[in-house]
């Protein structure tokens, strides 16, 4: 454990990072992503497209599936560049998706569906239940099995990018114990998908009602692996909305310290005052301090034990100080801050979806206390 914090930073992700930033830069300046709030799909599907062409899909896949055969660390620059300018996009439920297959599924499963998704189909996760809370070993939802075939019963709700997914990979209890399931987008009969309302609205969520579908027995992901996969997808999606919330935060910090120099008040710009000097200072403080922490757990991520103690303090890092810059940021806005306007409140909101979605500081506190403690 005398490890813990080291950092690592591989040319594969310095140059990730630079053609990521300038991609998403071009593709999803501030009134792309304003535009893209009342639109249905919620992305360009042409962005996508180039995503795809751009072989990033398959930055974490294995070349024998046509991926590049990198790891999920040299994800994480892309990740971060598409929070820093906002860009939504299915690319992290894809990988996610791709990470579930690669630890819980069969070989026939992987040769059947990995080297769609390094192609350019998008994918996601169906995870999450009304009752369910970030333990993903418990899921309430069933797979019933009937001869040849299984039966699933239950509603998944908050599925990112599940409109646009080719396939759905969803935990289920089967025989009182956590499965995963492939379902594809043929499976879902009309009316199966309602699009959520919810707090982060430059992403898509979804209710996936399941009760009546049908799928033949090797939809079922290997029971084995199940306890394996989940743990690992729980993690991935935590590494990657740190990665995340890092860019944003950035991109918050300079939208607020842009205010900051440019309004004034009694013939001096505000941000002269210490009393908004400071806590600027210490935002980006805790900014570095987060970033550190994500690319210190996306090196150390395939080491057990140590990865899962790296991958939380990133996330409560993050978490902590993206949340921390958005309070400040409407603060100093005044009146203006409060308001749909301002930019601050799609960070803020942000930051509150990352931490309803993969767990909230206080829950990834806890479990570091007893992985530190004992």
């Amino acid at each position: 454990m005398d490890k813990i914090g080291e950092l690592g930073f591989s040319e594969e992700q310095g140059d990730l990072l630079e053609v990521a930033m300038n991609f998403c830069r071009d593709r999803s300046p501030i009134e792309t992503v304003r535009g893209l709030l009342n639109d249905e799909r919620g992305h360009d599907p042409s962005v996508w497209k180039e995503i795809g062409e751009m072989g990033w899909l398959g930055i974490a896949i294995p070349e024998t599936y046509g991926g590049v055969g990198l790891s999920l660390a040299e994800a994480v620059p892309v990740a971060e560049a598409m929070g820093r300018y906002l860009l939504n996009t299915p690319f992290v439920s894809t990988t996610l998706a791709a990470q579930a297959l690669l630890v819980g599924a069969s070989e026939a499963h992987k040769q059947a569906w990995l080297p769609r998704l390094a192609a350019g189909e998008a994918a996601t996760l169906a995870l999450l239940e009304a009752e369910s809370d970030w333990d993903l070993t418990a899921p309430a939802c069933e797979a019933i099995p009937s001869d040849t075939t299984i039966r699933l019963t239950g509603i998944k709700r908050l599925v990112v990018d599940a409109a646009e997914a080719s396939v759905i990979i969803l935990s289920v209890s089967y025989e009182r114990q956590a499965a995963l399931v492939l379902l594809e987008a043929a499976d879902l009969p009309d009316g199966a998908i309602r699009r959520e309302t919810i707090v982060d609205e430059t992403r898509r969520s979804y209710e996936i009602i399941l009760d009546g579908i049908e799928l033949p027995a090797e939809r079922l992901l290997d029971l084995s692996l199940a306890p394996a996969a989940l743990a690992h997808i729980h993690l991935s999606a935590n590494l990657l909305a740190a990665a995340d919330m890092s860019g944003a935060n950035l991109a918050l910090i300079d939208y607020t310290l842009d205010y900051l120099r440019t309004r004034t008040q009694f013939g001096k710009p505000i941000g002269a005052y210490q009393a908004l000097k400071h806590p600027m200072v210490d935002a980006y403080v805790l900014y570095e301090q987060a970033r550190s922490h994500v690319y210190s757990a996306a090196h150390c991520f395939d080491r057990q034990g140590e990865g899962e103690i790296a991958t939380r303090m990133a996330k409560v890092a993050a978490l902590d100080a993206y949340s921390e810059a958005g309070d400040r940021s409407i603060q100093f806005h005044g009146g203006f801050g409060f308001t749909y306007d301002c930019d601050a409140q799609l960070h803020r909101r942000r930051a509150i979806w990352h931490s309803a979605q993969t767990g909230d500081g206080a829950y990834h506190k806890r479990i570091l206390g007893q992985l530190l403690l004992g």
